[in-house]
């Protein structure tokens, strides 16, 4: 019964990924280039990792109305490495180096579009939704794990309690300043990352 509601979407199982506060988990991932990215060769500096899908309307909405506009030019310009991470598996929608390529050039990314074909990395990061983010101290510790914002439409248009919260930039700026994360993990919101299983 319990793999009937699983298969019908109806049980929500808990995100499988590291544990905050916790070394995040290494990786090598090619960018649409092919060049290859460590997360180990980043180490002292605050990383961003947004998980992306060019065919799911919230990134769209987040990347050209919401709060991803502006938000990893302002951040890389103070130090901070922003990469995207694309788990779809081949086949799955927003698969592909020339639909991620012309994605980045249509909503502005400046920033590397990393493959992450096995999912393995999405999973490890317990990655469920896109857009989803994770924010990586200097240390290389899981500093936080959700949403990009607290307003589900992606658009910035509906906050949750009236005001809009930038959970990304919050973390940010609280790892500058030496201070605890404010919201170190919120519910990610957004189309599922399309994983192969």
């Amino acid at each position: 019964m319990r793999t009937l509601l699983l298969l019908a979407g109806l049980v929500a199982l808990p995100a499988v990924g590291s544990e905050l506060g916790r070394p995040a988990p290494d990786f090598s991932l090619p960018d649409l280039d092919g060049k290859v990215v460590r997360l180990l060769d980043l180490r002292g500096q605050v990383v961003v990792l947004e998980w992306f899908n060019p065919g799911c309307p919230f990134v769209t909405a987040s990347h050209t109305r919401g709060t991803l506009v502006g938000d990893a030019a302002r951040h890389t310009q103070n130090g901070v490495v922003w990469l995207a991470v694309n788990s779809a598996a081949p086949g799955k929608q927003g698969y592909g180096v020339d639909v991620n390529r012309a994605a980045a050039k249509q909503f502005g990314m400046s920033y590397p579009v990393l493959l992450d074909e096995s999912g393995q990395v999405g999973h490890a990061y317990g990655a469920t939704n896109t857009p989803g983010m994770m924010v990586i101290d200097r240390d290389g510790r899981l500093a936080y794990r959700g949403a990009i914002d607290n307003s589900p439409d992606g658009e910035g248009q509906a906050p949750q309690g009236g005001t809009l919260v930038d959970y990304v930039s919050a973390a940010i700026d609280d790892l500058g300043a030496g201070r605890p994360v404010r919201y170190p993990e919120t519910k990610q919101y957004g189309c599922t990352v399309k994983y192969g299983s």
